[in-house]
């Protein structure tokens, strides 16, 4: 048996040989480059921030400028490099400087010709995911904001170029709601609940920057989570408090000594400094540059943990503002939800795309995914969209995705605790076999097997079990098959 990938980029060379469009092509080459995650939200946000602190490293620029009004992708390069992708279909090289760290870019001509800008960066952390920074939606800027939603939505017959989403949330409107469903949809060729991650962004400002803001933000995190509407758009919602996770990730030693010194002062003068952000950053031009680094959360909490001795040095103290943003837990996330789905996920694009250059280039071939053309059609779409649909139907990632899809839209019968498990089970939470069986990632083989085979069993009696719903005994089916594939794993392993 064929990876599905490896089912896909078959696919993709014969349509290549048989429709003459540059986007198959593209398609083809795309399977092959690292996972598109596109970072979206509203203005202000907190996007570019958070994009530097999972690259771990100044690179988007944080203020208003001209560029952040274009979709601008960050991948590894060999060496520093930007290219502008116009309108027109034509690329050019810009030149570019570097202040505070962040890419300054020069455009040359109106944001308006610019399609989208690529930035390539020599980063480790860039090799398996391109991360797209996108303007925010919801903006005054109508302009703006049509920009993020034309790149992201799989509208009609267009298919969405990006893989997944980050969505960051600050205060849960109607407008995120809209766009998270317009990102999704019922079929596969758009969204699927477990490509979206939602973000709760500038989480220390939530709890107004007291100390204990990262905990007040989780509370609310875990409330957005169980909310139906969001948990069946964005089931996993994570408080991330940005700024402190760049700042952990860049701290520089002198940014260290300023902050020793305010710790250094009598108590009740640190009390009167940390009162608010203004005062703070009136006492002195540096610590107004560390407070626009660190925010007034980070300032504080870095204040205690040197003047309680936890840390003594920069890269001590850069370590705990990096536990505490929560930038690691996204990490976690992210690479249970999309880097270990990446396969399913470039498939699924893929396959978008050949649905719509089918759509545009044959019109004998049928809807596509419908796995037939009409009566007296001779179109040489038809073979390829029957081959995307037996693709689609007979893989069992592409199984996995429609169940959770229906089971988090509240489709599937069950009591809450077969639900739950079938959703840990469906790789809900994670693709890893520990993931998938609620273990620690530490759980030998030998465990990880006796798992799979209770929850294989559990779930073949229900499938065969006389008074199990028909639509529970499919699901089960299916689950029981994603028991079988975990032992399967294990056994290679």
């Amino acid at each position: 048996m064929s990876t599905l990938l490896g089912q896909v980029r078959a696919l993709l060379d014969r349509a290549i040989a048989e429709i003459p469009d540059e986007r198959l092509v593209q398609a083809r080459r795309r399977v092959d480059e690292p996972l598109r995650v596109a970072i979206a939200g509203k203005v202000k946000a907190g996007k570019s921030t958070l994009l530097n602190a999972l690259v771990g490293e100044e690179l988007a620029p944080t203020d208003a400028g001209e560029c952040t009004r274009i979709v601008t992708w960050y991948a590894d390069g060999r060496t520093y490099a930007v290219t502008a992708h116009l309108n027109d279909g034509s690329a050019e090289p810009r030149p570019f400087t570097r202040r505070d760290g962040a890419i300054q870019i020069s455009l040359g001509r109106p944001a308006e010709e610019v399609e989208h800008l690529e930035v390539r960066v020599p980063s480790s952390r860039l090799r398996q995911h391109t991360l797209i920074d996108t303007p925010g939606i919801a903006s005054l800027s109508t302009d703006v904001s049509l920009r993020t939603m034309a790149f992201l939505e799989a509208e009609g017959d267009r298919a969405a170029q990006t893989d997944a989403v980050i969505y960051l949330l600050r205060h849960m409107h109607g407008s995120d709601v809209r766009f998270l469903e317009s990102f999704h949809g019922d079929g596969l060729s758009n969204g699927t609940p477990v490509n979206a991650v939602g973000v709760l962004s500038r989480a220390d400002e939530i709890g107004g920057c007291r100390l204990d803001a990262m905990e007040s933000a989780a509370r609310v995190a875990a409330r957005y989570a169980t909310d139906e509407r969001l948990r069946r758009l964005c089931p996993v919602v994570v408080p991330v408090a940005g700024l402190l996770g760049a700042a952990g990730a860049t701290l520089r030693e002198e940014e260290y000594r300023i902050l020793a010194a305010v710790a250094a002062e009598p108590m009740d003068r640190i009390v009167e400094l940390l009162l608010t952000a203004d005062r703070f950053a009136a006492s002195g031009p540096q610590r107004a540059h560390v407070l626009s680094r660190l925010g007034l959360f980070g300032v504080r909490l870095a204040v205690r943990l040197i003047r309680e001795r936890v840390v003594k040095d920069s890269a001590e103290l850069a370590k705990q503002l990096t536990e505490h943003s929560g930038i690691d837990r996204l990490r976690e996330v992210f690479t249970a939800q999309f880097v270990g789905r990446s396969e399913v996920l470039k498939a699924r694009s893929a396959l978008a795309v050949l649905d719509e250059c089918i759509l545009a280039g044959s019109p004998g071939a049928g809807s596509p995914g419908s796995g037939s053309a009409p009566a007296g059609s001779s179109g040489s779409g038809a073979p390829l969209a029957g081959e995307a649909e037996r693709i689609r139907a007979s893989a069992h990632e592409f199984v996995e995705l429609r169940l959770l899809h229906q089971l988090r839209s509240g489709r599937l019968p069950g009591t809450d605790e077969q639900l739950t498990e079938m959703d840990a089970l469906l790789g809900g939470s994670g693709g890893a076999a520990y993931h998938r069986l609620g273990l620690p990632p530490d759980a030998a083989a030998g465990r990880i097997a006796a798992e799979a085979r209770e929850a294989l069993a559990r779930w073949q009696n229900i499938a065969e079990h006389p008074f199990s719903p028909r639509e529970l005994k499919n699901a089960a089916r299916a689950v029981a098959r994603s028991c079988e594939g975990l032992l399967v794993q294990n056994q290679q392993g």
